[in-house]
């Protein structure tokens, strides 16, 4: 016999608990996420990006070092920081965290190609994912990343969070920041890079072990190309600094290094291969 009354009991007992269980899960989301305040006057001795590596080489029955050496925001070369920020990101000083026109780029052009063929990420969100996040694509990492992207940018400046970025962003296999890349690279230190090797940092870092390791590929020679063009060679002295106020011209997107066969440059240019 169907007792309304008994019912109504358990629907509510249910949505009391559905509430409960609620309530406990976004509590515990809220005590996991990283205190943002900590990186303020404290450099972060490792990443999530670092842990996996050595994670993966160690499987393999390998030993996993890392090379990293922290250098301060003024002594990085004002040519790497010009091509970074040209490459990954030429509105960070302008956006706080989100930049809503390459999101909208990213989702015309995915939806074009019907692949995820570009990505929106800023250098805030870039440097989130390096010093937290696991690389599962699913909503909750999303809303994670979201959510410590804003409140690093509403924790630290610009300036701060551009120099995290530069010194612990994946350059290699074991390489880590702009100081390790330097010296892996090039045999010297980060402050003396010169605008050809400034630009052909940036232009790998979108996959850096891959384009790192093809260092004389048309590929990666076109992208730093690309970015030494946007960089109005000459180009400001090592002395001279970028400002976080200053504006970073924005420029045409070049398209996707994958789109780019090593044998076909676009537009039939002819880069010559830079020899490092």
């Amino acid at each position: 016999m169907f007792h309304p009354f008994r019912f109504l009991w358990r629907l509510i007992k249910f949505f009391l608990y559905a509430v409960i269980a609620l309530v406990l899960f976004v509590a515990l989301f809220f005590i996991s996420l990283p205190n943002i305040s900590y990186l303020r006057d404290h450099n972060p001795k490792t990443t999530a990006f670092m842990k996996r590596y050595i994670n993966s080489v160690e499987a393999k029955g390998e030993d996993g070092v890392i090379d990293i050496r922290w250098i301060p925001y003024s002594r990085i070369s004002s040519n790497l920081k010009k091509a970074v920020l040209i490459s990954e990101d030429d509105a960070f000083f302008s956006h706080r965290g989100f930049d809503l026109k390459q999101i909208r780029e990213s989702i015309k052009r995915n939806w074009r190609d019907k692949k995820f063929t570009r990505g929106g990420s800023t250098i805030t969100q870039q440097l989130v994912k390096n010093l937290y996040l696991a690389p599962a694509k699913n909503p909750l990492r999303k809303i994670r990343e979201w959510i410590i992207t804003w409140q690093m940018e509403k924790t630290l400046t610009k300036q701060r969070i551009f120099e995290l970025y530069l010194n612990v962003v994946e350059w290699g296999p074991g390489v880590y920041g702009a100081e390790s890349a330097a010296r892996y690279y090039f045999g010297k230190g980060c402050g003396s890079l010169g605008p050809s090797e400034a630009a052909f940092l940036a232009a790998i870092l979108p996959n850096p072990v891959r384009y790192g390791a093809k260092r004389n590929s048309k590929r990666v020679a076109w992208k730093t190309n690309w970015i030494l063009r946007r960089m109005h060679i000459p180009p400001p002295t090592e002395e001279q600094e970028i400002p976080p106020e200053a504006p970073v011209p924005v420029y045409e997107e070049p398209p996707p290094m994958e789109n780019i066969p090593n044998g076909d440059l676009p537009d039939g240019e002819d880069v010559p291969l830079y020899d490092y």
